[in-house]
């Protein structure tokens, strides 16, 4: 169907209106549909949230410069090499990812503006594996005035699907301040609707849709409103040296166009919808809270078995920061012939897509949403069996 029909208008409508229902989505955030996944939000943030933090300096200055244009421009273009940062909190690979395109594209305005707050390998021989404890992030003074380095953003990834890692809760450290502002960009791509979200505590949340939503070629950005206004015009951001954003990753834009700047999937959003409603209907009046009583136990299955067996398995996160969606674990010590054993009887019980990440191996059991708790206690069984010596 067209993407213009009063049929696709309809689909995106209840598809939005499914997921306010789900997350108590507030009214002052905008639901956007993109494209790009997760990978494409890594630059659409970058360029988006720069330009809200020189919109911000833009209009300090013209009320503080009287508004001579030529003192705002230079003042600015100064503080933009002086006081811009970008706050990441470095968990996993995606996090680290994100952070070097980050700092990829703001190379050309010099070093140092992305500011790792958060390596949390320096605190675990070199891997990811666990969350340092907030007294020890380094992150940017939180925004107080109109001078002085602040951060744009600070950013982390929710859940970390590579390394098993997840955040168990928002942290404390960003919770919100009447005095001052951070504002929190987070990818839950890989725990989107698993669990309840406070979307009032960020500005943006992204994620893609292949994990809990539906399928590949969908990316869902929900965005506080009065950041769309807080732009600056193009021609200011390139003379003070900041790219403007490609129109295709300019949230104001697609927000203007109703997600309808390209040609959308709408057959994605469809399904997107029915995954929302199939929620709701399962879960009733609990919405999204049902769902993270369900991925609990899930996760509670997996890992109640492979604690008990400790000789055989080993749980490659901290028992603080374990992901429910992503379960990590090595069989052996990392033993290659074990793990290869372990793998082709999963194969043989119809259980596939356990291998780990390449860039880390071992094996990854991911429980999405759409895993029914009969397949993890079908996973179950055959790691009590596999436990049980002689290992084969």
């Amino acid at each position: 169907i067209s993407h213009r029909s009063s049929t696709a208008t309809k689909i995106l409508s209840d598809t939005k209106a499914a997921l306010i229902e789900l997350l108590d989505i507030p009214e002052n955030y905008e639901i956007l549909f993109m494209h790009g996944g997760g990978s494409g939000e890594f630059s659409a943030v970058v360029f988006n949230m720069v330009a809200v933090w020189v919109e911000k300096r833009r209009r300090a200055a013209e009320k503080e410069c009287g508004g001579d244009a030529e003192k705002v421009l230079e003042r600015v273009r100064r503080e933009v090499r002086e006081d811009l940062r970008l706050d990441y909190l470095v968990t996993g690979s995606w996090s680290l990812k994100a952070s070097q395109e980050a700092a990829l594209l703001l190379e050309p305005v010099g070093p140092g503006l992305v500011n790792v707050a958060l390596d949390a390998r320096q605190s675990n021989a070199g891997k990811f594996g666990t969350i340092p404890d907030e007294s020890t992030w380094t992150l940017t003074p939180a925004p107080k005035a109109s001078s002085g380095p602040s951060s744009a953003f600070v950013y982390y990834c929710d859940n970390e699907t590579v390394d098993g890692v997840e955040f168990p809760s928002f942290p404390q450290i960003l919770e919100p301040s009447s005095q001052d502002e951070r504002l929190i960009v987070a990818d839950m791509s890989s725990n989107f609707i698993s669990r309840r979200v406070d979307v009032s505590k960020y500005g943006v949340i992204f994620g893609g849709a292949q994990k809990n939503i539906g399928i590949t070629d969908i990316t869902l950005v929900i965005v506080r409103k009065d950041l769309l206004s807080l732009q600056p015009p193009h021609a200011f951001l390139h003379a003070v040296g900041i790219w403007s954003p490609p129109t295709i990753l300019h949230w104001p834009t697609i927000a203007q166009n109703a997600s309808l700047y390209n040609t959308l999937p709408i057959f994605s959003i469809w399904i997107a919808g029915e995954v929302m409603r199939a929620l709701l209907r399962t879960h009733a009046a609990a919405a999204v809270a049902g769902q993270e009583a369900l991925a609990a136990e899930k996760a509670r299955i997996i890992y109640d078995i492979l604690d008990r067996n400790p000789d055989v398995y080993t749980v490659v996160p901290h028992p603080r920061v374990r992901s429910r969606m992503n379960i990590c674990f090595r069989v052996g010590g990392g033993d290659a012939r074990q793990e290869k054993a372990f793998l082709d009887g999963a194969e043989q019980r119809l259980l596939q897509g356990l291998k780990g990440h390449r860039s880390v191996g071992g094996i990854r059991a991911s429980c999405y949403n759409a895993v029914p708790v009969e397949t993890v206690r079908k996973l179950a069984l055959w790691l009590v069996d596999f436990a049980q010596p002689p290992m084969t």
